[in-house]
């Protein structure tokens, strides 16, 4: 008598043996395709509907907790190692295999994803890496202060975003008051601290489109391809790292650099703490897409640099002036009075209808 194949991973509840049988990345799977931006989302899979949603506050301060340490983690790590291309792909791997370690021992749960789910993943990757890339080239060619206050206007354009293709209603008149401010507060810190600097405004353009592209996207993926967040977490980061480690080969300065590093403590610790708050913010930027809209996404993700400059300021900048913490200030209240649009009821895009939380539907940002 034959021996039945192994079961690759626990049993859902709700899914037949034969299923969990097959392996975990099944290009012959028969699940539906993720559908097109403006389609209604697939039906959850069993995955998806074991993932618990959480309110949104908790998913909030998690994601800023993660944000901000992650933050300070790497720029320990990039002093220690100035190689910044060989620590992100460093990061994404360690993302990667530790998902999967995790759902190979029943910690976690990851779905399978057909060949056309994955397709859905690659402009994920692209607007990652696009972004990352695109940031690299503004702060060669501005100061860190225009960059932050060009960031803070990305809202406004989001929201329109969320209007046209995710289904959701315009900002009331009070949440566009709040995101005017957030865009002033930002702007009046970069003008009284260093004044705006761009010497090219090309790649902020070029930057401007790969973000605002990567957040709607990401959010799409998010309310219409039925994974567990995890499930999102490995694959988004398993793509990402041979992009990154072809950038990597493809720079002499960082395979030199690497060549005569003195691999001590000081520079392993930095490392693997990195590598290790990546996860948890890998995960935190995904369960907070699938909780909140990508307005509401990119409103927290400039509170936490509103706030990891203000702490910089305070500890480290002496000569810091009143009027710059004012306005970061102004910033992070503007973003606290900001309420997350509603669905529109029978909203037309991805995530329209019906497609969010409980949790979101008229959070507070």
């Amino acid at each position: 008598m034959a021996l039945s194949a192994p079961v690759n991973r626990p049993v859902i509840p709700g899914e037949d043996l034969e299923a969990a049988r097959r392996p975990l990345l099944s290009p012959g799977s028969r699940t539906s395709p993720a559908p097109a931006m403006g389609e209604k989302p697939d039906k959850p899979s069993a995955a998806e509907r074991h993932d618990p949603k959480l309110p949104l506050w908790v998913v909030l301060a998690y994601y800023t907790v993660a944000s901000g340490s992650l933050l300070v983690i790497n720029k320990v790590a990039v002093v220690q190692l100035p190689a910044p291309t060989f620590v992100l792909m460093l990061q994404t791997a360690f993302s990667a295999a530790a998902v999967a370690a995790a759902h190979a021992v029943g910690a976690v749960t990851v779905s399978r994803a057909t060949r056309r789910q994955l397709l859905h993943f690659v402009p994920v990757v692209a607007g990652f890496v696009g972004t990352i890339y695109a940031n690299i080239k503004v702060l060669q060619h501005s100061n860190v202060e225009t960059f932050i206050t060009f960031r803070s206007s990305t809202p406004l354009i989001l929201a329109f975003c969320d209007y046209a293709f995710l289904g959701r209603a315009l900002p009331s008149r009070r949440s566009w008051a709040a995101l005017a401010a957030l865009v002033l507060s930002a702007a009046g810190y970069a003008y009284y601290d260093r004044g705006f600097v761009v010497h090219a405004y090309v790649w902020v353009g070029v930057w401007y489109a790969f973000f605002t592209f990567e957040g709607v996207w990401v959010k799409h993926v998010c309310d219409t391809v039925p994974m567990s967040n995890w499930a999102r977490v490995l694959y988004a980061n398993a793509m990402s790292t041979p992009v990154l480690a072809l950038g990597f080969f493809a720079l002499r300065a960082e395979r030199e650099l690497l060549a005569h590093v003195d691999w001590r403590p000081a520079v392993l610790a930095p490392l693997g703490l990195s590598c290790a708050m990546g996860v948890a913010m890998s995960h935190a930027s995904y369960l907070l897409r699938s909780h909140a809209s990508a307005t509401t996404a990119a409103v927290v993700g400039i509170v936490c640099k509103l706030l990891s400059v203000s702490l910089n300021l305070v500890i480290w900048d002496k000569h810091a002036g009143g009027r710059q913490l004012a306005f970061l200030l102004v910033g992070i209240f503007a973003a606290a009075a900001y309420r997350q649009a509603p669905l529109r009821a029978g909203g037309g895009g991805g995530g329209g209808g019906g497609g969010g939380s409980d949790s979101e539907k008229g959070a507070k940002g």
